[in-house]
């Protein structure tokens, strides 16, 4: 009688071990194909499905378009014109719309509320970059000096980073920052000083109001912020378009 009682214990660990391994196998086999590998070696989103897969783990990672919390939010989107360094459109011409992360998008939701007060506000240049975007820059630039090196993906990848400046309300005018976005030179670096006081009191206001609320500086461009990948962000390449649908 023992030996059928273990036998039988026996038996019901087995199948419960093989319940385990295949439900591990199956987990395993469905988080891989959320993402794609690209040839630079960046895993990264592409679907529909693969993004809603991942708000299901952790609802902050949910992308937001940034006028639906800052509705007097001003956008200069200079990568749907040929305005930018590249001189190419490298967004559908169409794209009147930004996005990031949630926790970023409320953040940068209490530096325009705080602006405001001032009589400010934020100009939004670039935020959300969809992957393939970045691997084109890469392939006319290929220099890190300048853009991001697909094989690691960006913060604008992943919906973290933003370019930005301010505006004075009254006017809608740009405060005068020293240089226009996007100039590669010294000069639109945080540590160059060899700027008017009234430039160096612009960029010091821009850089203590978006440190204040949790992002950070990019050293080499006045207008880059970043906020921290403290949730393992994927990288994304959904377009505008279908983000847009997936974001309301």
């Amino acid at each position: 009688m023992v030996v059928f009682q273990i036998i039988k214990i026996t038996k019901r660990l087995h199948i419960a071990i093989g319940l385990i391994c295949f439900f591990l196998s199956s987990t395993t086999k469905a988080e891989a194909q959320t993402t794609v590998t690209s040839s630079y070696g960046v895993r990264y989103i592409a679907s529909e499905k693969s993004y809603k897969h991942t708000l299901k783990k952790d609802n902050h990672k949910q992308m937001v378009e940034l006028k639906t919390k800052m509705p007097g939010l001003v956008y200069d989107l200079r990568y749907a014109t040929v305005n930018n360094f590249v001189k190419l459109p490298l967004y559908p011409v169409t794209t009147t719309y930004t996005f990031l992360r949630l926790p970023a998008a409320n953040a940068l939701q209490q530096v325009q509320e705080e602006l405001k007060q001032k009589g400010y506000g934020l100009k939004i240049f670039d935020a959300y970059r969809p992957y393939s975007v970045t691997v084109k820059f890469w392939e006319l630039i290929k220099d890190e000096r300048y853009v991001a090196n697909p094989s690691k993906g960006s913060g604008h990848n992943r919906g973290l980073a933003v370019d930005l400046t301010i505006i004075d309300l009254k006017t809608g005018i740009e405060l005068n920052m020293g240089t226009d976005f996007d100039n590669f030179s010294d000069t639109a670096h945080h540590s160059f000083t060899q700027l008017n006081t009234t430039v160096l009191q612009n960029r010091k206001l821009l850089k203590d109001i978006m440190l204040k609320h949790g992002f950070s500086a990019l050293e080499t461009e006045w207008w880059h912020y970043y906020w921290p990948n403290d949730r393992n962000y994927e990288v994304l390449d959904l377009d505008f378009k279908k983000l847009k649908k997936l974001a309301n």
